[in-house]
């Protein structure tokens, strides 16, 4: 299993394809913090509910200097149905390869209806502008986490 994140270690960088086609550097948006959210698949009902709460606090949260970034293992092109379908404007990335997904802990053994399986934890990272790990929070649950998130960060 991969080791966990904490506040004071450096995020991963990473390089990963948006939902257009272009490609996001983490690094690239050094000097800003951000928001990387794991989530499982795009276009389930848990997943659209968390998606469409962070696309609708996304104003306030660029108000307060921070980038928001959902990375899941769904292709481009999903990414971008998904986005059409429910009109989200933060930006979705593509890990088809979990190679993101393990830097950070978010692929590993969870618990699904009392089985063990292995599987994408739904998991949520603030990195600060230098980019350090700020808050790092797994297992999240989809509904109410963009409140709770906002709440932790003295935004609510």
């Amino acid at each position: 299993m991969t080791d966990r994140l904490a506040p004071g270690d450096t995020a991963p960088d990473f390089t990963l394809t948006d939902d257009t086609g272009a490609e996001v550097t983490l690094s690239g948006l050094r000097g800003r913090k951000v928001i990387v959210y794991f989530y499982p698949a795009a276009m389930t009902p848990g997943c659209t509910k968390q998606a469409c709460d962070f696309t609708e606090s996304l104003e306030s949260l660029k108000g307060a200097g921070y980038e928001v970034l959902g990375v899941s293992k769904d292709k481009p092109a999903k990414l971008a149905k998904f986005r059409e379908r429910d009109q989200l404007t933060l930006a979705l990335l593509s890990d088809e390869s979990l190679e993101v997904h393990r830097a950070y802990g978010a692929f590993g053994e969870k618990k699904l209806y009392g089985k063990v399986v292995e599987g994408v934890i739904r998991s949520t990272f603030v990195i600060d502008e230098d980019g350090k790990i700020e808050l790092a929070q797994y297992n999240v649950k989809a509904t109410g986490h963009v409140a709770k998130l906002r709440r932790d960060l003295g935004l609510a």
